[in-house]
């Protein structure tokens, strides 16, 4: 289902849950423009940044632009202005871990979060804990994240060269995760590991980042079922979810219109079971 929203409505909306995540910001491939065009639209009551908000990983004092700046100052003013903000640690920001549970007026910064939405519990975490390049082979994992800036810097020279030559733009790195095997496993065992957690433990919802897949879906197993959401990034798909009136949606944020077309996927999905210990890791 498609919802197009009116340039007046988009002004300004009130919203009760904004969630993005995977912003990157310090590195080429951020959308640090559309970021801020998205915030400026929204007036919302929670703002949970998911992850992977500023790239500790690959920062560089070369390279943070104005743009960039802009976005950290934005996410403060809407938290001086009322909008609380929980920031959720991801692996390219774990550094801030160190920090996890310090409040500074409207902004924590979290490992998770756990939230009750209107009768429902709603769980978010960032979900680099599923990831095992990530933990046990962390210099290859940074490795892969600067051979993905240089990719999608490379992409964005095809795409204005298609441009110019009045072909339609594509995303090499979608292309590459589609048509390798073992990244649709890897995607599919995190979305799998993930829901079969929040069915156990009792959660509605389980809201991720990290993949770069942004989706909503309902997932259903033998023990139950919950909601899968994911909110994508600002790389490739600029995307964020929102919540509001007991109802989810994925909103993209358009390159040809500057405002926002919502877009609900709710597909149901059977799953199985996940390795046990990762729920005595998770809900210590």
């Amino acid at each position: 289902m498609k919802i197009f929203v009116s340039q007046n409505d988009v002004l300004k909306r009130k919203v009760e849950i904004v969630v993005l995540s995977d912003i990157h910001l310090g590195t080429y491939g951020c959308h640090a423009k559309e970021v801020l065009q998205y915030l400026n639209s929204v007036k919302p009551k929670k703002l949970i940044l998911n992850g992977d908000i500023i790239d500790i990983w690959q920062f560089r004092k070369r390279y943070f632009p104005k743009a960039h700046l802009q976005v950290i100052k934005k996410i403060i003013a809407l938290a001086t202005k009322g909008t609380k903000v929980y920031y959720i640690t991801g692996n390219h920001d774990e550094k801030l871990r160190r920090f996890s549970e310090t409040k500074m007026g409207n902004i924590q910064i979290l490992d998770k979060l756990i939230l009750n939405l209107d009768g429902k519990k709603a769980w978010f975490f960032h979900g680099d804990v599923f990831d095992a390049s990530i933990q046990h082979t962390k210099w290859i994992a940074k490795l892969g994240g600067w051979g993905y800036d240089l990719l999608i810097l490379l992409n964005r020279f095809i795409n204005t060269c298609l441009a110019k030559l009045g072909k339609e733009k594509f995303s090499l790195s979608k292309k590459i995760k589609n048509s390798v095997k073992g990244a649709v496993k890897f995607i599919n065992d995190f979305e799998k590991t993930a829901t079969d957690l929040a069915i156990d433990n009792e959660f509605k919802y389980v809201v991720c980042g990290h993949i770069h897949q942004p989706v909503i879906k309902k997932v259903t197993n033998h023990k139950g079922s919950c909601t899968y959401l994911n909110s994508g990034d600002w790389i490739e798909n600029l995307t964020a979810l929102e919540y509001n009136n007991e109802r989810w949606l994925l909103y993209t944020h358009g390159e040809k219109n500057p405002f926002l077309k919502p877009v609900l996927d709710d597909l149901d999905e059977e799953n199985e079971s996940y390795p046990e210990f990762l729920s005595a890791f998770i809900f210590e």
